[in-house]
């Protein structure tokens, strides 16, 4: 039987600053959407014909893009047995982060942090606690001396958060007001 090892002072250090930043990164994105006055009115939904469309499969493009940085992140860990390059995992995760942009400005400005509903709420803190675990991510990436379970916490923590918003956003849409572009 193998005695359960207690995390070290050194590994508490390594993970400090990430972690610490995206709590910051979080907390500030939550006190900025409840501080800040919506505008109630979009920015650019270019090509929709409305913010809530653009929003709606935006993130359903990020939420795909997510399912294909588990998969290659499963092979680039030896879990599946066939070998995904590593650049799919990037480059998914980079157009997936990039798909979020216009929503999360979206929601900030136009709506800010709402908690008058229950799915507006839970919507506005996991769009918080998805960019803070992101930003903890990003931090831990380049970080070698790091535990080797800190990405794929952090990455699923950051998988679980953005199905969340895609629950609680897309998934309503669509099956509230309809598939409309």
């Amino acid at each position: 039987m193998t005695a359960i090892q207690q995390p070290s002072h050194r590994t508490a250090a390594v993970l400090l600053v990430p972690l610490l930043a995206g709590g910051l990164a979080a907390l500030a994105l939550g006190v900025y959407g409840r501080a800040h006055t919506p505008t109630g009115f979009a920015v650019g939904p270019a090509g929709f014909s409305a913010a809530l469309p653009m929003k709606a499969w935006l993130t359903t493009g990020a939420f795909a893009l997510a399912v294909v940085q588990v998969v290659s992140a499963l092979s680039m860990w030896g879990r599946l047995g066939i070998e995904i390059p590593a650049g799919v995992h990037r480059w998914s995760g980079r157009l997936a982060f990039l798909l979020t942009i216009p929503v999360a400005f979206h929601c900030l400005y136009a709506l800010g942090l709402q908690y008058d509903v229950p799915r507006v709420l839970a919507h506005s803190l996991l769009g918080c606690f998805f960019y803070g675990v992101f930003t903890a991510k990003m931090l831990a990436l380049p970080r070698r001396d790091a535990p080797h379970w800190t990405l794929p916490v952090l990455g699923g923590l950051a998988f679980t958060a953005l199905i969340g918003l895609w629950l609680t956003s897309s998934f309503w849409f669509f099956t509230a007001v309809g598939v409309k572009v």
